[in-house]
């Protein structure tokens, strides 16, 4: 059954951002400091084969903080199942980037996820590599807090995008200047970011990679400068039967770097025949 977009919640407890779509249901899950708007460039190809519910975590996009719990991946993901079982769905496929890749395989490992592509996925970083991580997202929520009144003004041409948004992004000059423009403010003003940093790649590692048993791949860019493609063949390690796939030429946060290359990272896997996705 087709859906139609949602460009803001439902009601004032609802996460879901965007639904549209028709197939099997497919769950989209931000990044740290991001929201929703960071799948924007690969949704028509994931709408064409699912149905495509993209969401903003607690605390980030127009999402509001927790407000019975400090924000950890625990306590996320239960979020994320009260908005699945609001939303009457079961079992999703899920992808997931960074912080949502970590949260994405919460789901796998609960039985939530019918597989689990995770994009560069947090959490399994040596603590001299946390400490790397956490000091680049405050650089970059300072950088963005100072320009994020003057946005629209600092992304209006490659170049400057490029200097804004290359700690994340592959190819940042190819990110619409709307687009850029919207994940600095996203970026400046989430008001779980301190905390959910602290919470997540700050002091805890994932557990129970071991205990997935649905089909999870863990791709990476080339150029992810926040660490993932040093921490990316850990998780592959640690799931049984996890794909471990690159992404040429993409950084953290690939979607915007190239659409196309990500969309059937995604899809080869979650479109596949049930019995084929192991093996693929």
């Amino acid at each position: 059954m087709k859906t139609s977009s949602l460009q803001a919640a439902t009601s004032a407890a609802s996460l879901t951002r965007f639904r549209e779509g028709r197939g099997e249901p497919l769950l989209l899950i931000h990044g740290l400091g991001l929201s929703w708007r960071s799948w924007k460039p690969v949704l028509p190809m994931l709408t064409a084969v699912h149905d495509v519910v993209a969401l903003d975590l607690p605390g980030f996009g127009t999402a509001p903080p927790l407000a019975d719990g400090p924000p950890t991946v625990a306590a996320l993901t239960d979020a994320i199942e009260a908005e699945l079982d609001r939303a009457e769905l079961g079992r999703v496929h899920v992808a997931g980037n960074s912080l949502g890749g970590w949260i994405a395989l919460e789901l796998g490992r609960r039985g939530r996820a019918t597989s689990v592509v995770a994009l560069s996925p947090s959490g399994l970083e040596t603590p001299a590599e946390r400490i790397a991580v956490i000091s680049m997202n405050e650089l970059m929520r300072a950088r963005n807090v100072a320009a994020a009144p003057a946005a629209t003004l600092v992304t209006a041409d490659p170049a400057s995008r490029t200097a804004m948004l290359g700690g994340l992004r592959g190819r940042p000059w190819l990110m619409p200047a709307e687009d850029a423009a919207a994940e600095i403010r996203d970026f400046a003003n989430a008001p779980g970011l301190h905390s959910t940093l602290a919470l997540t790649t700050g002091s805890t590692a994932p557990t129970g990679l071991s205990d997935i048993r649905v089909p999870v791949r863990i791709a990476f860019g080339a150029r992810d400068l926040m660490i993932g493609a040093l921490t990316a063949p850990r998780f592959a390690a640690a799931i049984p039967g996890a794909q471990l796939v690159p992404l040429p030429g993409c950084g953290h946060v690939p979607m915007a770097d190239d659409p196309d290359l990500v969309a059937a990272a995604i899809t080869d896997l979650t479109a596949a025949p049930t019995m084929d996705r192991r093996a693929r």
